[in-house]
């Protein structure tokens, strides 16, 4: 059980993953939070650097959804200006969201990958779903309040994979 909280990989950020590594496991679309994944998340909207993430995505035939516990409003006004499909509330760590992210992608799902900032809905919900998840650090050093409390409970978890073993990064959320 322990072990749907255990990501495929962990990387320090989205600019990490580049369409190369991607294309090389047979991705052909991603599947990613917004919030602290992508911006901090208080940000309105996306950064330059981002915006040449997605063009390279894009460029390298990479689709991307954005898949948000966050509210219609959020969601739609960061993702409209970019071109980029989008679920809103999306309720992760429940499955339902990113089989939806799937079949608007017209995709398997061993040719998608989930990428997050939290192990309780991200990579939890992206391994329950049987997807390749992909842990960033996050972007911001400060969270909302159910955020917060989560980040606690992800910090033990982290411990007890680091104590086992399991990961040997040295990020912490």
């Amino acid at each position: 059980m322990l072990n749907l909280f255990l990501p495929s990989e962990h990387v320090k950020s989205i600019f990490a993953i580049t369409p190369e590594q991607l294309k090389e496991k047979g991705i052909k679309g991603i599947i990613t939070d917004l919030d602290n994944t992508l911006v901090e998340w208080d940000r309105p909207n996306a950064t330059p650097k981002l915006i040449e993430w997605f063009d390279e995505m894009r460029k390298n035939d990479i689709l991307v959804t954005i898949v948000s516990n966050n509210n219609e409003q959020r969601v739609k006004s960061f993702s409209d200006p970019l071109g980029i499909p989008f679920i809103f509330q999306a309720r992760k760590p429940m499955t339902k969201a990113f089989r939806k992210a799937i079949k608007q992608m017209g995709l398997k799902r061993e040719e998608a990958v989930v990428i997050g900032d939290q192990l309780l809905t991200d990579v939890f919900g992206g391994n329950r779903g049987g997807f390749h998840t992909i842990l960033v650090v996050p972007v911001a050093k400060t969270d909302g309040f159910f955020t917060k409390f989560n980040r606690k409970i992800e910090r033990r978890i982290l411990n007890f994979f680091r104590k086992k073993g399991m990961i040997n990064w040295e990020d912490s959320l």
